[in-house]
């Protein structure tokens, strides 16, 4: 993919460090709700491509269409 820029690179990084403190404030501990979302997403990952081999496909021949189909089943 295409690198993005150091202004767009900067950005995100104030983005993710303005999430952070605000995790923080509110008692979250930002690692765990990190880790929390990274085990649904693998989950809802793993539900795509079961659902995609028990319909004859796979990610390469699907549509993003059809992934989004059973990942908003998944949730």
């Amino acid at each position: 993919g295409e690198k993005a820029s150091p202004e767009l690179q900067a950005e995100i990084g104030d983005l993710l460090f303005i999430v952070t403190n605000l995790a923080r404030k509110l008692g979250v501990d930002p690692e765990v709700a990190l880790e929390g979302t990274n085990e649904k997403f693998l989950h809802r990952f793993a539900q795509i491509e079961k659902g995609l081999k028990e319909h004859g496909s796979s990610l390469e021949e699907a549509s993003l269409e059809e992934m989004n189909e059973i990942w908003n089943a998944a949730k």
